[in-house]
């Protein structure tokens, strides 16, 4: 939290007359939206001490699923509001087989996800086919995220509903408390009844809703479908969760912490983009910041973090 009171005050000194504007505090909170809805998810696999890197070719599946079945330019069919519901139940499909596959195959996670990053690009891109781009029409579902409630935006609000939801999973479930038990440590987990194989898939399989919505989500603001509508959000993700201080050996952390990651990311990017710094040291300042959230999160567990999960 410190951290990002920080960046707001260096940043509204630099551009007093643009960093605090409501527009830009708008453009803030709906750059935050995605990386926030898929960080939520994010954090579950953490703290079970596995990790999800599919994130971004499960996203293009799930946003291929939902333009292809709503009205598009395409003239395919418009099964209207069940449309929300293939593209997010796109995402949990494959969450769940990544997750059965990890945990009755025995695959590290990591693996098993990277893979999985390619299979659901795979999909988006069969999906996308060689016909023209599949465009939204304007106006409608088009405009809803960037639309505003009380003065903030839709997909905000949204990013900010599917966060309550992980915390009071995280808090005051059965599916959330296994989790710290599995990340705390398995073996004792598994000696106390948990169901440890079921309660990975069925957490994998939610980080894939989470995904799912996401991609709906980044199609809705682009207004077109597209395989790649993911790019770059595996790394606000995974640089989030680490940042905002969910441990990566599993066990302690929240979903509130992957909120807190998120918004300062956000405010890095936007505040350098304000201030003009060039685009590639962007890039480089937000990997220093990775690898040192990560050195000094993984330090003090650096003899866990040697028994892959």
């Amino acid at each position: 939290m410190g951290a990002l009171v920080v960046l707001i005050v260096v940043f509204a000194v630099i551009n007093p007359s643009t960093f605090l504007s409501i527009g830009n505090i708008r453009t803030i909170l709906d750059q935050a939206a995605t990386p926030l809805i898929v960080g939520v998810g994010a954090t579950l696999i953490v703290l079970m001490g596995s990790i999800d890197l599919s994130v971004e070719g499960l996203m293009g599946a799930g946003g291929m699923a939902f333009i292809l079945t709503t009205e598009n330019s395409r003239g395919s069919a418009d099964l209207g509001p069940l449309s929300f519901v293939i593209g997010i139940a796109m995402g949990a499909v494959l969450g769940m087989i990544a997750g059965a596959i990890h945990t009755r195959l025995k695959v590290p996670s990591f693996i098993v996800t990277l893979g999985f990053w390619f299979v659901g690009l795979g999909i988006a891109t069969v999906l996308f086919g060689t016909e023209t781009i599949p465009l939204l029409p304007d106006g409608g579902v088009k405009a809803w995220p960037n639309s505003t409630l009380l003065g903030l935006p839709h997909s905000f609000w949204l990013a900010v509903l599917v966060v309550a939801i992980g915390w009071v999973i995280t808090r005051f479930t059965r599916l959330g408390r296994s989790a710290y038990a599995i990340g705390d440590n398995e073996e004792i987990a598994r000696s106390n009844g948990i169901a440890v194989g079921r309660t990975k898939i069925a957490i994998f399989a939610l980080a894939g809703a989470c995904t799912g919505l996401a991609g709906v989500l980044a199609t809705l603001r682009l207004g077109a479908g597209s395989p790649s509508v993911g790019g770059g959000v595996l790394f606000v993700t995974v640089a989030a969760v680490v940042i905002g201080g969910t441990s990566l050996g599993g066990g302690r952390g929240g979903v509130l912490r992957t909120l807190l990651g998120v918004l300062l990311l956000t405010v890095l990017t936007n505040g350098l983009i304000l201030s003009g710094v060039d685009s590639s040291v962007q890039s480089g300042v937000s990997g220093a910041v990775l690898i040192l959230a990560i050195v000094v999160a993984a330090w003090p567990q650096r003899s866990r973090l040697r028994i892959m999960k």
